[in-house]
C-alpha cells in the first residue's frame, strides 16, 4: 500500500467541487480552475485516495472534508509568506472575515498584477487561485477562509472555522456533492 501525497492544487479544486450543486466534466473544472484536465482528475483520484471523496459516487464526503480542511491543511500547506507586494486580499482581509477583525498591520494578499491592495504576500495553495477567485466570488470566499486557518491567528482561525462550517452545512444541503466522471 503506498500512502497518498496530497497536493496545494487538490485543496482548490476539493472547494470547487464543494460549490458546484451539479456534476461538471473535467474539461470545465479545467476552464473555471485555469488547470489543466489531467491535473484536475489527478486531485479527484488522489482526494478519492485520502477518503475525501466518494470512489462509487464520485461524492465528496462531507465529515472527513470538514475535518481535513479545519485541522490538516494548515500543517499540509503551511502558509508562505512573502515581501510587500500588490494583490488581492486573503485570510482576515477577504469577506467574509474583513469586517469581523481589525488589524493594523498590512493584510495578506495573493500577489497579483491586477490587486489593488498592498500588503504582505502570502503565496496561494496554486498560482491560478487570485484569477479564479476574481472571477468565482463563493469559491474566493472558501480560499480565503482556509488561508485564515493557515495564517492566522487564534482569534482568527476561529471565525474562520466558524465561516467555513456554516459555508459546508449551506452546501451539504443545497447539492448533490457529485463530479461527472
Amino acid at each position: 500500500m503506498c500512502a497518498v501525497v496530497a497536493k496545494s492544487l487538490d485543496v482548490v479544486v476539493l472547494l470547487k467541487l464543494l460549490l458546484d450543486g451539479a456534476a461538471k466534466p473535467y474539461a470545465q473544472l479545467s476552464r473555471d480552475l485555469r488547470m489543466s484536465a489531467s491535473e484536475i482528475h489527478a486531485a479527484v483520484r488522489r482526494c478519492a485516495e485520502a477518503g475525501l471523496i466518494d470512489l462509487g459516487s464520485k461524492k465528496p464526503l462531507r465529515q472527513p472534508v470538514e475535518e481535513y480542511l479545519l485541522y490538516g491543511v494548515r500543517y499540509a500547506f503551511p502558509a508562505k509568506r512573502g515581501p510587500v507586494a500588490r494583490g488581492l486580499p486573503t485570510a482576515y482581509a477577504a469577506p467574509p472575515l474583513a469586517g469581523q477583525i481589525t488589524v493594523d498591520d498590512l493584510p495578506p494578499v495573493w500577489p497579483d498584477p491586477q490587486g489593488s491592495t498592498k500588503g504582505y504576500g502570502l503565496e496561494p495553495l496554486y498560482s491560478s487561485v487570485p484569477a479564479v477567485a476574481r472571477s468565482d466570488p463563493k469559491l474566493y470566499e472558501l480560499l480565503a477562509l482556509v488561508d485564515a486557518l493557515r495564517v492566522g491567528r487564534a482569534r482568527e482561525r476561529k471565525l474562520a472555522e466558524g465561516e467555513l462550517k456554516k459555508r459546508l452545512d449551506q452546501h451539504a444541503n443545497a447539492c448533490t456533492w457529485r463530479i461527472a466522471i
